[in-house]
């Protein structure tokens, strides 16, 4: 109760600036845990290209798309419990694995476990900056780091050889707004994305995804979904 409660008040505050559902399309949902996603499946063939940053320790949305719709999946996750969790999964040759992770630059970035939940949620270190009130204390850190390889999203389609991507997730732990930026900047346009925005953890906060949400939409992008949790966006191309 206190959840959905939390989720209500959430979803309402996006709601009050103006962050909601502007589409209303068909849509189909997979996923399990946090790691549910829709998307809009009238475009989608065996030929879409479809790009899923941030695995941790769940791949039942990528394994779904890859069921309905026969395509395959190019998979991301830098961190080391993820890597070391997707060696261990029978997985499908439609299922392309990569050990690096989605960032505004190409090198590598520090990463940081907080102090509660999953240890596959590695944030990255310098999204805690702003962080300093009781409740991230709280959430804060455990003082673990490990640093990983990260690439800019062009650098990735230039490697895989990739002019177009047709559905873009990205879970990466409050490092999608720097991401965000610098593939938007440079002209990417993904058909769909499918977002989750970190606006609940401390040090980001719901003006960081209002601007987002104004950058997408001067670039052509409607809200078709939100999730219950407020979090989990998806965004379809119009322009």
């Amino acid at each position: 109760m206190l959840r959905s409660i939390k989720n209500y008040f959430r979803r309402s505050k996006l709601t009050r600036r103006g962050i909601k559902p502007e589409l209303k399309l068909a849509t189909f949902t997979a996923g399990d845990r946090t790691g549910v996603w829709t998307v809009w499946p009238e475009p989608l063939s065996a030929a879409s290209v479809v790009y899923s940053f941030g695995v941790g320790d769940n791949l039942a949305w990528e394994l779904a798309m890859i069921e309905r719709f026969g395509l395959s999946v190019w998979a991301f996750d830098p961190t080391p419990a993820s890597v070391a969790w997707v060696a261990r999964q029978n997985l499908p040759p439609q299922l392309n694995f990569q050990a690096v992770g989605l960032a505004g630059h190409d090198g590598t970035l520090t990463f940081t476990l907080p102090g509660r939940g999953s240890r596959f949620n590695f944030r990255p270190a310098h999204e805690r900056a702003g962080a300093s009130n009781a409740k991230s204390a709280s959430e804060g850190p455990t003082g673990e780091q490990v640093e990983a390889p990260v690439c800019r999203l062009g650098t990735l389609m230039a490697k895989f050889g990739h002019r177009e991507i047709d559905v873009l997730k990205i879970d990466i732990e409050g490092g999608e707004y720097a991401a965000l930026d610098d593939f938007l900047a440079a002209g990417i346009a993904p058909r769909q994305l499918l977002l989750e925005f970190h606006h609940h953890f401390p040090g980001i906060g719901v003006p960081a995804t209002e601007r987002a949400v104004r950058s997408l939409r001067e670039r052509g992008y409607r809200i078709f979904h939100m999730s219950e949790r407020g979090l989990e966006f998806s965004f379809v191309r119009q322009a």
